[in-house]
């Protein structure tokens, strides 16, 4: 028998996964907020409001009632860092004790410096895996091949039945740690990468200056208890690199700006860069463990501090 999944939320990539895993599971519950996209996705099997020219399957059902996932098998989470706590506190009183849960969420409480798994594993004992990879939401939805990566300590059997058939490629891996971490490292080289480019530094020089990030990476990794090697996966090098050199990136966006000395109201325009906050958190977790890395130093004080970049690179240029 094939499993029931729930995913939470009907966003970009949420929707995106329910596509893409549709072909080979029976029954997709697809959770969100709006009774209005909930209804559309019902009746006209559509998402208007991030996909308005794709048809979903008809094995997508949308729901805006989280007790309808009491006896999912297994729960993807494709929802924002800022209301993990909420929704766990929510789903820990509905799903079974058996339901394996997927985190998408790459990102890190900032009170607390915790992961999300961690968070998640706060509210149940339920298996817990983490995706992450160069995972571009419309890519999925489009059914091109993608990659990606999934960590976890469990049996992998019941994940790779979810995702079999699908347009995904799925390298599991047992480093939970290190695959989250990666997740939060690499917004931190696509900024200092979109610094470089506003900047208009050289091709030479900005790539010197992403190769010792991608060490520094991986030192990183192992002194906060994760695996040197998950750092050259889907997880790290392919999600550094999508973040890093191509326009797909807010972070990167977020570097350009800082990088032309642009500072942006995020209050008065309504524009969010999550990374801004992430640089900030990840610093803290740096001094915290005693690691320096260059590049964590150069985003801070350029993003956070709001130094004049070309003093900060000609700083950390000396350092590489």
């Amino acid at each position: 028998m094939k499993p029931k999944v729930g995913i939470i939320s009907a966003g970009a990539l949420g929707t995106a996964l329910a596509q893409s895993i549709s072909k080979n599971n029976d029954n997709i519950l697809l959770w969100g907020r709006n009774p209005e996209l909930i209804n559309e996705i019902n009746n006209e099997h559509t998402n208007s409001k991030y996909y308005p020219n794709f048809q979903l399957n008809e094995n997508i059902t949308g729901i805006d009632d989280l007790e309808k996932l009491y006896d999912c098998n297994v729960i993807i989470l494709a929802i924002p860092s800022s209301v993990i706590r909420e929704m766990m506190e929510k789903l820990a009183k509905i799903i079974s004790p058996d339901c394996a849960i997927i985190t998408t969420i790459k990102g890190i409480e900032l009170s607390s410096h915790k992961t999300m798994s961690h968070i998640i594993n706060e509210y149940v004992d339920n298996e817990t895996y983490v995706l992450s990879g160069p995972n571009i939401a419309k890519e999925i939805m489009n059914n091109f091949p993608a990659a990606t990566s999934i960590a976890g300590k469990g049996d992998y059997r019941l994940i790779e039945s979810v995702f079999d058939k699908s347009n995904m490629k799925v390298d599991y891996n047992d480093d939970i740690i290190g695959t989250e971490f990666c997740g939060i490292i690499k917004n931190i080289i696509a900024i200092s990468q979109g610094i470089l480019e506003g900047m208009d530094i050289n091709y030479n020089a900005k790539l010197a200056f992403f190769t010792k990030s991608f060490l520094e990476a991986k030192d990183i990794i192992e002194k906060l208890g994760g695996k040197r090697d998950t750092v050259d996966q889907y997880c790290g090098f392919g999600d550094i690199i999508t973040a890093s050199l191509f326009p797909v990136s807010r972070n990167h966006t977020l570097g350009v700006l800082a990088g032309q000395n642009i500072v942006i109201d995020e209050q008065a325009t309504g524009v969010l860069f999550e990374g801004k906050n992430t640089s900030k958190v990840f610093k803290q977790i740096c001094d915290e463990h005693d690691i320096h890395s260059p590049t964590v130093d150069f985003v801070y004080h350029t993003v956070i501090e709001n130094k004049n970049p070309k003093i900060e690179f000609n700083r950390i240029w000396d350092e590489l």
